[in-house]
């Protein structure tokens, strides 16, 4: 199994000064439940090289198991210092993609065309697509059969509350719940803060950074 992370190099919080980037425990989390199901994962960015981390994402009272792995695993260190550039890869050489979220991906990879074309041969190829947390925004500009890819299929993503409890509704760019509805998607959550994932045919969402591990785990099953 070859599976492709891509990440946001992204790193402004729209004009207030803040840092963003992706959320780490949306990258080790999955990362983790592909190489140890034997997975061999690449990593890319738009920029390539290392990627922003969020540093809220870092916060004492923000560390999870898989981040505390982490940052005392040197390899996934080099790994993430040295993504690829994303429009060096190709969808042919993986069976699956998956986005972490974070929110700087709803500034760049929303609207990155070798992204949205990327995600476009994944999914046209038979190949499952997976994204979290504010990540499901990247499939905005996305189509299949000339709609968007979400028309019609059950979603889920960042929702609108989780931002307004993080005080960032007036800074993104768009409101990923907002979003997924708008294109004719079946939007679904559970609670706020809760792990929830949905799979509809080789499509994978999931709500929140508590999603992460159950939305890579839908992927391998997919893979499977």
């Amino acid at each position: 199994m070859k599976i492709l992370m891509v990440l946001t190099s992204h790193d402004r919080l729209g004009d207030t000064g803040e840092k963003t980037g992706f959320w780490l425990e949306e990258f080790a989390a999955p990362y983790y439940v592909f190489t140890d199901a034997g997975a061999q994962v690449t990593v890319a960015s738009p920029k390539g090289g290392q990627p922003p981390i969020d540093p809220k994402s870092d916060d004492p009272a923000n560390q999870t198991p898989a981040q505390d792995r982490f940052k005392a695993d040197a390899n996934t260190q080099a790994v993430l210092a040295n993504t690829k550039r994303l429009d060096s890869v190709s969808a042919d050489e993986f069976d699956a993609v998956f986005y972490p979220g974070g929110h700087g991906p709803l500034w760049d990879l929303a609207e990155d065309p070798a992204s949205i074309r990327l995600i476009e041969t994944f999914y046209e190829s038979g190949k499952p697509v997976a994204a979290v947390c504010h990540a499901p925004g990247v499939l905005r500009h996305v189509k299949h059969e000339g709609e968007p890819l979400v028309k019609g299929k059950r979603v889920t993503g960042f929702t609108n509350s989780e931002e307004e409890a993080v005080k960032l509704t007036k800074v993104v760019p768009f409101l990923v719940e907002d979003e997924l509805k708008r294109l004719g998607g079946k939007y679904e959550k559970a609670g706020d803060w809760q792990s929830f994932a949905i799979v509809d045919g080789r499509l994978v969402t999931g709500q929140n950074p508590a999603s992460s591990e159950a939305t890579a785990e839908a992927l391998l099953k997919l893979l499977r």
